[in-house]
């Protein structure tokens, strides 16, 4: 069981087989955290239906991955949404894993933000994680067997300027995953949360100046932002790994858990 980068294994101390069994649908695996997810359970031989609003990244992933297979859609269409998630139950089989990555990154200060990037912000990243799950858990339920995992971000927890909505859209894509995950447990489905930190992604390396990540290592006391007590970005995989786990037999008694993967910057106590 491999992931991208040179030289790293998963190493059966970690993950036994076994541990993660079923079929796993994978949003906003074109690119970035979702790519890396959706390797990480085509390593442990899970199926893998990827999706994505932009099929040039997902075909070439399914290009390159044996046992993943493409799916386009938004998900801020709930109709979108039904359709491939009953598209992949009837092609692959029943889903027992959700992995909710889709998200997009508006930044600006709040009196100058503009409605439609507001809207379109929390679309996103609340509205397709509710949507997604809704779709998903509803078919989950008379199975009563799944696992819902929600990557959010560090944002939810710890107040950024120039980031009001992506930090508010994530609080709430968090919050609405414990809610669920308080709702579906008596059927036997969890759902957690996995809040990375600054991740080596393009949206990470978009907010760069031509300081590079060293500021982001640093940090900004001006701006009331801490470094990374680790002093290194997250790679995706990193992310990638946690779900993995979350998703896995391993973890079969957590669940409404949030966890941080940000190397120390949220300070969580």
């Amino acid at each position: 069981m491999t992931h991208d980068r040179a030289g790293y294994r998963l190493g059966e101390a970690n993950l036994r087989e076994g541990d993660v069994d079923g079929i796993a649908l994978v949003t906003g695996a074109g690119q970035g955290i979702g790519r890396a997810v959706a390797v990480a359970f085509a390593g442990a031989g899970i199926p893998v239906a990827a999706v994505d609003r932009d099929p040039e990244g997902i075909e070439k992933l399914a290009a390159e991955h044996g046992g993943i297979h493409a799916y386009v859609a938004d998900v801020s269409s709930s109709a979108q949404v039904e359709g491939v998630v009953a598209a992949v139950e009837g092609a692959l089989g029943p889903i027992t894993i959700l992995a909710s990555v889709a998200g997009i990154l508006r930044t600006g200060a709040v009196v100058d933000f503009a409605d439609d990037d507001w809207a379109d912000t929390f679309a996103v990243n609340a509205g397709g994680v509710f949507t997604v799950s809704r779709s998903v858990a509803r078919r989950m339920i008379p199975r009563r067997r799944g696992v819902i995992v929600t990557v959010s971000s560090n944002a939810a927890g710890v107040p950024r300027s120039g980031m009001a909505a992506y930090a508010a859209s994530k609080a709430a894509a968090t919050h609405f995953t414990k809610s669920l995950g308080l709702e579906l447990a008596p059927y036997g489905i969890r759902c957690n949360v996995v809040a990375p930190g600054s991740t080596d992604t393009a949206m990470q390396r978009a907010l760069w100046t031509a300081a590079g990540p060293a500021p982001v290592l640093a940090g900004d006391p001006a701006a009331f932002r801490t470094g990374i007590p680790l002093g290194r970005l997250a790679e995706p995989e990193d992310i990638a790994d946690a779900v993995l786990f979350l998703a896995s037999d391993r973890a079969r008694h957590i669940t409404m858990q949030d966890l941080y993967v940000d190397g120390g910057a949220g300070l969580r106590a």
